[in-house]
């Protein structure tokens, strides 16, 4: 069993099942997710077969019953193997859990076993062309027109976009205010002027289907909101978003370790000038303080998992360890790739993916700039 002050015998199990459905399932199509720019839409229903959807969700609405303990087991060894492309940590940890804390019982009842069985994928649309982490300016709009909102809007970089069932779209229900009048709405994926744009073309996490969503005078009913009233939106998305930076930070802690488990192992067996490159110094020393900035980071992190399952993990301590381990994280891979040499630059190597793939955690779940005014304001 892990030393780990979270883990348990019971995670221990469910981290040897998760692993190796990762190995067998995921691992050998990440060249053909990479193509496509999606993984296949069976592999959710894999996933639900064997209860790795939704396992923080209570039972009464087919999840798991578990923890956020549970949900760390597979952020880590999704990472560990340097997939990128399954957005399953933000179907399982954020849309389930906005519909878990604010949907009405209505809503819970019809769409999580949903989300749970993969018969339905989430996705949250957040940010907007020219609103990223200002969520108070977003520009789409839900009026109210009867028993109805009526949708106009585009978003973009939206994690599942192409896949995405059920979409948490943030929208202002009162256009003269800020914060104040924005509110959570759900649109169903098969309303009418609902449009999804073009897979972006990114630098890294190439496998993963992050679109561009249109709506254009989406009707949905009101009952799809989020919450007992309008307006909450800007609240529910503070109250929510210190889970997702936490998930990126412990998704950040298992990349560096896997980068650093393939890197020694290289380093082993590529020879230069008649030896490992593991034998030079240089090597060591960068090995060596690699392999110790992991060790704090994971000890830190770990740390976060324990008091949030503890309900005490407070928003500047999650904003520190989403910005300290995301860029921990890109200087770890930077050293993994100099240690690969040329072979570290080649899409064919896992490493030079898994650097490219680490760049953007500094960026999405708020900037690290961001996180950093968050740990500023709590001076």
């Amino acid at each position: 069993m892990s030393d780990r002050p979270w883990e348990n015998s019971d995670l221990d199990d469910l981290r040897a099942m998760t692993r190796s459905f990762f190995q067998k399932s995921v691992a050998p199509n990440v060249e053909k997710y990479i193509e496509q720019h999606h993984v296949d839409r069976d592999l959710w229903n894999q996933a639900g077969e064997l209860g790795l959807l939704c396992m923080s969700v209570p039972e009464e609405y087919g999840g798991g019953g578990g923890t956020f303990a549970h949900e760390a087991v597979l952020i880590e060894e999704q990472a560990r193997i340097g997939d990128s492309s399954w957005g399953i940590t933000l179907h399982n940890g954020i849309i389930a859990h906005y519909l878990l804390a604010y949907g009405s019982e209505e809503l819970k009842k019809k769409w999580l076993p949903k989300l749970a069985t993969g018969e339905v994928v989430g996705a949250i649309a957040m940010t907007e062309p020219g609103t990223g982490s200002d969520l108070q300016a977003v520009k789409t709009k839900a009026i109210r027109e009867g028993d109805n909102y009526v949708i106009d809007g585009a978003k973009t970089f939206i994690t599942n976009g192409q896949q995405a069932d059920l979409i948490i779209v943030v929208a202002k229900t009162d256009v003269s205010e800020g914060a104040k009048g924005i509110s959570l709405i759900l649109v169903e994926g098969d309303r009418e002027g609902f449009r999804r744009g073009r897979v972006l073309d990114k630098v890294g996490q190439r496998g993963q289907d992050t679109s561009e969503l249109f709506f254009d005078n989406v009707t949905v009913p009101t009952s799809n909101l989020l919450g007992t009233e309008e307006g909450q939106g800007f609240i529910q998305l503070m109250m929510q978003l210190p889970q997702e930076r936490l998930i990126i930070a412990v998704a950040a802690v298992a990349g560096m370790e896997g980068a650093i488990e393939r890197t020694l192992a290289y380093t082993k067996e590529r020879e230069a000038f008649g030896r490992p490159v593991f034998g030079f110094q240089n090597t060591k020393f960068k090995l060596a303080e690699i392999v110790t900035e992991t060790r704090v980071a994971r000890v830190f992190v770990d740390d976060c998992i324990a008091k949030h399952l503890e309900g005490k993990l407070d928003i500047p301590t999650v904003a520190m360890a989403k910005w300290w381990t995301t860029e921990k994280a890109r200087d770890v891979l930077d050293v993994c790739v100099q240690l690969h040499g040329g072979y570290g630059y080649m899409n064919e190597y896992l490493i030079g993916r898994m650097w490219a793939d680490a760049r953007v955690q500094m960026i999405y779940g708020g900037t690290n700039e961001i996180m950093k005014e968050i740990v500023a304001r709590s001076l």
